[in-house]
């Protein structure tokens, strides 16, 4: 019989390892397990790593399966197989899609990620192991813990079907505001097992292990079976004062996280919309009911309700919205318990009837929260059925005047819509899954927006010194919840102010509040468990997050303008996203892809009723810009965004590569470099003593661009030749040729260089700037270097490109906006001036399409 080993684990995610075997040890056997989750400020940084050896005489199959957040971004993946190492690329979706598909055009694959919970994702792949072979898997992903109900929560469902000898779960907090409360909580735990747990914490830090030995896991001495199987908890919330949030800052990003305390609750208008079509009868109607009746005892006495009931006709229980007084509450809840289900499903008349209700509404209070709850399990089938006719017909009759919440009950209804729906109309929309708790989903996600205590929230900051400021505008705060805003201080600054203006029950509130910038740096210079950049990642994903959920209500022309903007950061800080995927090679050369799965990818097929048209976005982004370009249409409206991928619409088309382009440090600028072309001896590109790293170049004769980069570490000694033929790694005298036709990968003491056919190379070394090198074979070959994790550069750095990253500054002046064609840029004392130009970009797998970035010229 065919045995294998499962594993899966995850941080609000789960750990599942299955071994068929008759035999007490299984053949394929997981020997270590080690989670490492890092919590800096909320954001989680969690490193998975399972060691795995094949103990049979044949080869087997190991399978690896990591069930992760639905929120959490995949960073890095790689197999390491008896010392072979095999590292996941992240690349452009469109683009990896379209060479999968031809590697693969002979069969289809499910794919390596997909939804198996409403709060979670499944990591899966899987590699056949020769006899007495071992495999490493090791996956990171990160994630910005949401809070909800007054504290944060990490989940491991811990389900290893097998003993572990080496099983390690640990957990490390780091919160600068003071951590308030922290507790464990576990399904499985035994006297035995509680000896295993320790827990260190003090005024800022926090230290969970979770270790228990082979003795400790077992249900007995007898059997080897395992007590770990069911969920792990780690919940805390952090100290705060009665002040306008706090700020924190490493590297030039900042965090600012408020979430005001003990403020009066502003009184709701609530109108529940309930769907009770056919598709409803049975167990969905009776977990609404369930649901509704507890709703119903959460109401406060100064809030006013109503219900509406629709299938293929609408009824209002009232007329008016009426006060939740016991009566009233009372009355309704007897109506609850008549509902029934049958015949169609009318969304547009029953939404339109719900805001008629709000509009004709008198005596409610001054002060207070209007908002309609939509639950539904269909597509429209009765009266208009056109969504995008129904979306349209919403929001202009609420006018921005009421939040529309949206819950999508089991996998029938069309998710798309309802989300575009929600956040087009200031709320947000929730699968609720038809599973056992489905009533305790729709009561929790009622308790989520039950206690709005603000509204009109503005978080300002000073326009000339941020860059990239995240969304810092909020229609509603709801008490447990928390606002997080985040940018790039662009300027240097001593103190950052910020003021936050808002509207409360009782008043109007100004709140200020200024941060020391050297102060706050300091916080985090000496925690040397904390992942040096993490802010900056957190702003990066927090801004990913908000484009994507932008994309979905915006018109057609920004959707791709905010999917061009989200797609550039998913690449450059290396984030599985709904537009990239993971190409993951395995041995003899074998691709698959991981993709990031959004909640409408997780509905059943189905025949949409007639005229219902669904505006479904493709998932290549690519073909669809670049037919867009071809056409040439909608030109004046991109012109608006040209500092963004899609910007060249406004322009002619790009015609070359630059020799060599950069980020700027800090700022959203990208640099096109081009070296005289007379300089056909070594180019000295770029040093840094700190960090032991040498770069030179060197151009081709007769085509302009590099075809030969030689890179050089200290520690360890080992220098890298990349040609556009070959790879030589030399290291104590030992050389070692890798092709471009493979792709492979080779570690020398720490530092790992991994080739990509036909693609790219990469150097990595910890705690090091990491090297890339793409090869481009089309008009004529040559390469294309670059550099990831640009923050751990020194101050020391120089070079002709290296000058750049500690250096470089744009000059102060009036057309320092994304319009400008033309700017002054400061390097190493000199002063350029720089145009903004149109090129492709070597960096991407669409390198056809061209970016917009600002050219010089240098000579060595």
């Amino acid at each position: 019989m065919e045995q294998r080993a499962l594993l899966a684990l995850m941080v609000f995610s789960s750990l599942i390892v299955l071994a068929e075997t008759n035999d007490q040890k299984p053949a394929v056997e997981i020997y270590s397990l080690h989670v490492d989750c890092k919590v800096t400020s909320r954001f989680a940084h969690t490193v998975i790593t399972s060691r795995i050896v094949n103990r049979a005489n044949e080869s087997r199959e190991a399978t690896f399966e990591v069930e992760l957040p639905k929120t959490a971004f995949i960073t890095n993946f790689s197999m390491s197989i008896d010392g072979e190492v095999y590292p996941g690329i992240i690349k452009e979706k469109a683009a990896a899609q379209n060479e999968y598909d031809s590697a693969v055009s002979q069969r289809q694959s499910a794919g390596l990620v997909k939804i198996t919970d409403r709060k979670l994702e499944q990591f899966h792949v899987s590699v056949s192991i020769a006899a007495a072979s071992k495999v490493t898997f090791e996956l990171t992903y990160e994630e910005l813990l949401k809070r909800q109900l007054g504290k944060y929560e990490l989940l491991i469902k811990v389900r290893p079907k097998q003993l572990v000898k080496h099983f390690q779960i640990d957990v490390h907090i780091f919160e600068p505001q003071g951590i308030h409360f922290l507790e464990t909580d576990s399904t499985f735990m035994t006297n035995e097992l509680t000896e295993a747990l320790t827990k260190e914490q003090n005024e800022t830090k926090a230290h969970i292990l979770f270790k228990p030995t082979l003795e400790q896991q077992k249900k007995n001495s007898e059997l080897g079976e395992t007590l770990l199987n069911g969920d792990f908890v780690v919940r805390y919330d952090v100290k705060r004062e009665a002040t306008a949030g706090d700020i924190q800052i490493v590297n030039g990003y900042f965090v600012h996280y408020f979430a005001p305390q003990e403020m009066p609750v502003f009184p709701k208008n609530v109108i529940f919309v309930i769907d009770r079509s056919g598709s409803m009868t049975g167990r969905k109607i009776e977990q609404t009911r369930d649901a509704l009746l507890k709703i119903l005892q959460d109401l406060r006495q100064e809030d006013h309700f109503s219900f509406i009931t629709f299938n293929h006709q609408v009824v209002e229980w009232k007329s008016s919205l009426l006060p939740a007084t016991e009566e009233n509450v009372a009355s309704a809840a007897a109506l609850v318990q008549t509902l029934t289900a049958r015949g169609g499903t009318d969304i547009n008349g029953a939404l339109l009837a719900a805001v008629g209700v709000l509009d004709r509404a008198e005596g409610l209070p001054e002060h207070s929260v209007s908002m309609i709850i939509l639950l539904t399990d269909g597509q429209p089938t009765s009266g208009e059925r056109n969504v995008e006719v129904i979306q349209e017909n919403v929001q202009k009759a609420i006018n921005g005047n009421y939040a529309l919440f949206c819950l999508g009950f089991g996998f029938d209804v069309s998710y798309k819509f309802l989300e575009k729906m929600a956040l087009s109309n200031g709320g947000i929309a929730r699968r609720i899954y038809e599973n056992a708790d489905a009533a305790l989903q729709l009561q929790g996600f009622y308790q989520e927006v039950a206690t709005p205590i603000l509204m009109q929230i503005e978080m300002q900051y000073p326009e000339n010194s941020i860059e990239g400021l995240t969304k810092n505008n909020f229609k509603l705060f709801f008490e447990g919840s928390e606002i997080i805003v985040s940018g790039k201080i662009s300027n240097e600054l001593d103190l950052l102010p910020v003021e936050i203006k808002a509207q409360s029950h009782t008043s109007n509130l100004t709140l200020k509040e200024e941060a020391n910038v050297k102060e706050k740096e300091q916080v985090f210079q000496k925690q040397r468990y904390i992942f040096g950049n993490f802010i900056e990642r957190l702003w990066a994903y927090l801004t990913i997050q908000q484009l994507l959920e932008k994309a979905i209500s915006a018109q057609e022309e920004d959707q791709k303008a905010l999917e061009a903007q989200a797609l550039d950061l998913s690449l450059r800080y290396s984030f599985v996203t709904p537009l990239t995927s993971m190409v993951v090679t395995k041995p003899q050369q074998q691709e698959e892809l991981a993709n990031k799965p959004t909640e409408a990818d997780n509905e059943k097929p189905r025949k949409l009723p007639a005229g219902a048209g669904v505006a479904l976005r493709s998932g290549r982004l690519a073909d669809r810009w670049r037919s867009e370009l071809q056409s040439g249409s909608n030109r004046k409206r991109f012109s608006t965004v040209s500092r963004f991928r899609h910007a060249k619409i406004a322009q002619p088309i790009a015609s070359e590569h630059p020799q060599l382009l950069l980020q700027l440090p800090r700022q959203n600028e990208r640099i096109c470099l081009n070296i005289d072309e007379r300089a056909q001896t070594s180019v000295p590109l770029l040093s840094d003593p700190e960090q032991g790293l040498t770069v030179m170049g060197k151009l081709g004769d007769g085509i302009n661009h590099f075809v030969q980069f030689d890179i050089s570490y200290v520690n360890p000694p080992v220098q890298i030749h990349v040609y556009t033929r070959a790879i030589l790694v030399s290291h104590n005298n030992n050389n070692n040729w890798l092709s471009w036709t493979t792709s492979t990968s080779s570690t020398i003491q720490g530092l790992t260089v991994s080739v990509e056919k036909e693609k790219s190379v990469t150097a990595s070394l910890p705690d090091t700037v990491t090297v890339k090198i793409s090869l481009v074979r089309f008009p004529e070959d040559f390469l294309g270097l670059y550099f990831l994790n640009t923050d751990r550069f020194s101050d020391k750095v120089t070079g002709v490109l290296g000058q750049f990253y500690s250096k470089a500054q744009f000059g102060s002046n009036s057309n320092n906006d994304q319009r400008a064609v033309e700017r002054l840029l400061r390097v190493s004392g000199s002063e350029h001036k720089v145009s903004r130009l149109y090129k492709k970009d070597y960096r991407l797998e669409s390198a056809s399409e061209p970016v917009s970035c600002w050219s010089i010229e240098l000579t060595p």
